[in-house]
């Protein structure tokens, strides 16, 4: 069923943003009422993201009678208003299976963040719930934008709140650069991959243009340009502005300083959503669009996500900042996304998806977790604190319970993400898929760090608390609350991950049939294309103006199962 002008679909993104406004606008009234406000907003969001999950059909849309619903790609809901038609720009926002799970997960984490602030945060509380409100909104907008100007508005939306979040009312770290230092770093790394994936959106536009004399920015009008030359430049352009993001090495520079010096609600956003927007990203606009130029940068972007891996957790063992520690061990984990997006296989794929979702809850639960070290400590440093698990009953099991989960232990979310993408990606990349598994050993080690340090070692917690004036009392019932659902999301995850794996089968298989590498094809030139035996992408994209040469409407094609192609293509030559 294709929701035509679903309009669930701009609420999600307007809800947030409204919320925000009047969490300033109300400040000066009372500092209670923008905290309830907020919370309001965000479960409104998520109960929405609900709704949608049980009326979209995410399931059957690579089947779909194409007479009918006249579409090319796997949305179950859409969403157009004209914005800017002389220059082609669409209000065009779409959901598939992808971007339902992302969105899901960003709005329970603003539940989070919003949860987890409600002690911490004491001064302009209201602007700080309209920086947090924002910058989730502009998120929700960017795993729904399919219109490529729309997406750069809110690519950018979500970058400017963030600076103010940690410059405002982060913390200056420890022996380290202070706060303002730590949101100017992220604002100018963001900023400039912002600015070449820019580029590489104008590019795209232009030689699209060039070819078919019409002007559109939006998704549909984009696949399949034939890019020649020019496709290896754009897709890198595209590229960088993600690979910033992910981080992925050398570009993390900014990650760390921001992670440390942010508040605990600026962290949860961070780690377990922002950097999903990378993830999200590549998978909806580099390799659907760039099928061929990806194919071959595949294995570079494998090497460089393998040395983050690497690179990430020597840098982790080496931190005694908890915080500094944390933000290394999200880089050592985005080199399995990278490896799991590049292997492209349907498996590799849906474990991507159930790791993004298990380091998303984990990430944000260790964030949450160190913020509440810190209420009561006043410090991060880990080889001050010690045996805390004499000192707070409920608060070093979770901490153990969350170590262990980033460590990817059976019957978690991270385990089932892991096995998968390892699984999916072993046939086309076994190198470095053997290397990815002994840097889990690696992961074991940083984890343990963590738990022996804060838990058990030497029995300072008491005399910290006497040094800083704080209290030794363990966790309330709104910090239970708020760890209990992250701890039940990761198990959930991991004993019963069917139910994700459902929602985002439609669109991941689009994906692999974007990027499939075990297809073998004729090898006949068309366009200047030539085809690479066992590479699909080349085969599409020229498959793709051969079917517009002919005045066909190329929706049909994507609509098919990679099965389909050679018949498809016969009966028209025959027509």
């Amino acid at each position: 069923m294709a929701l035509e002008q679903n309009w669930i679909l701009p609420a999600l993104i307007a809800i947030p943003l409204i919320a925000g406004l009047l969490c300033w606008l109300i400040e000066k009234i009372s500092d209670r009422l923008p905290r309830w406000i907020a919370l309001i907003g965000m479960v409104i969001t998520f109960i929405l993201t609900l709704v949608l999950w049980q009326q979209g059909n995410f399931n059957t849309l690579l089947v779909t009678d194409t007479a009918v619903s006249g579409e090319t790609l796997p949305w179950a809901a859409q969403f157009i208003l004209p914005w800017i038609p002389s220059f082609g720009i669409k209000f065009h926002l779409a959901m598939d299976g992808l971007s339902l799970l992302m969105i899901a997960l960003t709005a329970f984490l603003g539940i989070m963040a919003v949860g987890c602030s409600w002690g911490e945060i004491q001064r302009r509380v209201g602007f700080f719930h309209l920086n947090l409100l924002w910058s989730l909104g502009g998120v929700i907008g960017v795993f729904l934008a399919i219109d490529l100007f729309l997406f750069f508005f809110f690519w950018e939306l979500m970058l400017l709140p963030i600076y103010f979040l940690i410059a405002l009312w982060g913390h200056n770290a420890t022996g380290g650069k202070s706060k303002e230092y730590a949101a100017t770093k992220f604002f100018i790394y963001t900023q400039a991959s912002g600015l070449i994936m820019l580029i590489g959106i104008l590019l795209l536009v232009i030689i699209q243009f060039s070819q078919t004399g019409v002007l559109s920015f939006d998704y549909h009008d984009l696949l399949g340009v034939n890019l020649g030359d020019w496709e290896y430049a754009i897709m890198l352009c595209f590229f960088i502005g993600f690979a910033v993001k992910l981080p992925i090495f050398p570009l993390h520079g900014w990650l760390p300083d921001a992670h440390a010096q942010a508040p605990t609600a600026g962290s949860v956003d961070l780690a377990g959503i922002l950097i999903k927007t990378a993830a999200f990203g590549l998978l909806r606009f580099v390799i659907p669009l760039f099928p061929n130029a990806s194919a071959q940068f595949a294995p570079v972007a494998i090497t460089l996500g393998m040395i983050g891996v690497f690179y990430g957790a020597f840098l982790a063992f080496a931190q005694t900042d908890i915080k500094r520690l944390l933000a290394y061990t999200s880089v050592s984990h985005m080199g399995f996304v990278v490896l799991a997006i590049y292997a492209g296989t349907l498996v590799s794929l849906q474990g991507l998806m159930v790791q993004m979702l298990a380091h998303g809850l984990s990430s944000a639960a260790l964030f949450i977790m160190a913020g509440q070290i810190y209420e009561r400590l006043h410090t991060r440093d880990m080889t001050v604190m010690g045996g805390m698990w004499g000192q707070f009953r409920r608060l070093a099991p979770f901490m153990m319970f969350f170590c262990a989960a980033l460590l990817g232990i059976p019957g978690t979310g991270n385990f089932i993400g892991e096995i998968l993408i390892l699984m999916g990606s072993f046939a086309i990349h076994p190198i470095f898929v053997t290397l990815a598994t002994v840097s889990l050993v690696m992961a074991g080690l940083y984890s343990l760090i963590i738990i022996y340090h804060a838990l058990f070692g030497q029995n300072t917690t008491l005399e910290l608390v006497k040094q800083n004036h704080g209290t030794l009392k363990d966790l309330g019932k709104r910090e239970l609350v708020l760890l209990l659902s992250l701890a039940i999301g990761l198990v959930w995850l991991g004993l019963y991950p069917q139910p994700v794996m459902d929602k985002s089968e439609g669109s991941m298989q689009w994906i692999a049939s974007a990027y499939a590498h075990d297809v073998i094809m004729a090898d006949e030139p068309m366009h200047g294309i030539r085809l690479i035996e066992g590479n699909m992408g080349d085969y599409m994209h020229a498959h793709h103006h051969q079917l517009h040469g002919q005045g066909y409407d190329a929706s049909m094609h994507h609509h098919k199962g990679s099965d389909d192609h050679h018949h498809d293509h016969s009966t028209k030559q025959g027509e």
